[in-house]
C-alpha cells in the first residue's frame, strides 16, 4: 500500500517536472500531464526495478525520483507523438 502511494506522489512530482522539461501545449492541460506523470512513475518504477537500476520500492529517494521523471518524459513524448499523428 505504501509503495502505491509513493508511486502516486512521485507521479505528481514527475508529471510537473516532465511538463517543465518538455513545455508545450498539451490537450487536457495539467490534469493529463499529472496522469501521465503517475503512469510514468509506475512504468519507470517497474522498468527500473526489473533492470536493477532503481525503482520506487522503499519510498522516495533520488533514484526513484529520477526513474519516475524519465518514465514520465518517455510517456509524455509518446503521448505527443500519438496526439500529433491523429
Amino acid at each position: 500500500m505504501l509503495t502505491i502511494l509513493s508511486w502516486i506522489i512521485l507521479g505528481l512530482i514527475a508529471g510537473a517536472i516532465a511538463k517543465w522539461i518538455m513545455p508545450g501545449d498539451d490537450p487536457g492541460g495539467i490534469f493529463v500531464t499529472i496522469l501521465i506523470g503517475i503512469a510514468g512513475a509506475f512504468v519507470g518504477g517497474y522498468l527500473g526495478t526489473a533492470l536493477g537500476v532503481g525503482g520506487v520500492t522503499g519510498g522516495l529517494s533520488i533514484a526513484s525520483i529520477i526513474t519516475a521523471i524519465v518514465g514520465a518524459l518517455v510517456l509524455l513524448f509518446v503521448y505527443r507523438l500519438v496526439r500529433r499523428s491523429t
